[in-house]
């Protein structure tokens, strides 16, 4: 019977994300305060009463998102003790900062690093992202693979739901013929670049730098990593999955397929909404979620 916590990523957004938090626990308010300290503007201010267009930009977007799992997780106090962690995508951050790897600082900084690196890598190119529903995993990257233009798996969510990500001429060839094999949608998304593909290479050798002069320590639990999907207690190999993270998949149903494996009997999700908990129940019905 082992517990793991999950925190979510980019699309997980809302305007009065933390608000409850802020204001009825201590702790919690006391991330936000401290957000707002580091960032040098009031970031939760935003969160709280800006503007869907303010709230959505790249910039802005990934740090409210990794600030509100954290003040989720220390709203928890001496109840937070996990068997293991897990954060999709951005939510890595999150599970580091969790599980000891990062301190709230440092993962701040790298957080604002990495989203203004990703959108600096969306201005070189024009790219996008789409979700496809209803094929096996097999299907879409066989398709993907006879495309020209870059299209690659992005995001392995759930059984049936991949997302791929790539060029946008070469995500229109590829929603049109994973249409034609069967898909039941193929669905691009309101995304500003193609995020977990070769184009992010720019924002990786970015992130890179700042992720060599940080200081992680050993986690006090394993970390399932987007890049593997297996449990990682090392800190230098956290840190190079956590730069290969940028251009390469999202292996999400692995990695909770692996926790599951390795003992995983409930799954508690930290964060805005409530995504991670559909995708867990998806992999595994026999599973508890919360």
């Amino acid at each position: 019977m082992k517990k793991a916590y999950v925190f979510p990523g980019q699309g997980a957004q809302f305007i009065g994300m933390g608000k409850e938090l802020y204001d009825t626990n201590e702790d919690s308010k006391a991330i936000f305060d401290k957000a707002d300290e580091i960032l040098g503007y009031s970031i939760s201010e935003i969160m709280f009463s800006g503007t869907d267009e303010q709230l959505k930009q790249t910039k802005v977007t990934q740090p409210a998102i990794f600030i509100h799992s954290i003040a989720a997780q220390v709203a928890l106090g001496e109840d937070f003790n996990p068997d293991m962690v897990a954060g999709h995508s951005l939510g890595e951050f999150s599970a580091l900062v969790a599980s000891g790897a990062l301190d709230f600082k440092s993962a701040l900084k790298l957080v604002e690093q990495r989203a203004l690196a990703m959108q600096a890598a969306c201005e070189i190119e024009p790219s996008t992202m789409a979700a496809v529903l209803g094929l096996d995993d097999s299907v879409v990257e066989g398709i993907c693979s006879k495309i020209s233009e870059v299209v690659v798996p992005a995001n392995y969510n759930c059984p049936g739901q991949l997302v791929i990500s790539g060029s946008i001429a070469g995500i229109e060839e590829a929603c049109e013929k994973l249409t034609e094999a069967g898909a039941r949608r193929a669905l691009k998304l309101p995304v500003g670049g193609a995020f977990h593909s070769p184009l992010m290479e720019p924002a990786k050798e970015r992130l890179a730098a700042a992720i060599e002069n940080t200081a992680f320590n050993n986690p006090t639990c394993p970390i399932y990593q987007n890049v593997t999907a297996s449990g990682v207690s090392d800190k230098d190999k956290i840190k190079s999955n956590l730069i290969a993270q940028l251009t390469a998949p999202v292996k999400w149903t692995q990695s909770v397929q692996s926790m599951i494996s390795d003992g995983a009997t409930e799954f508690v999700e930290l964060g805005p909404g409530k995504v991670l908990q559909g995708l867990v129940r998806k992999i595994n019905r026999e599973v508890a979620t919360s």
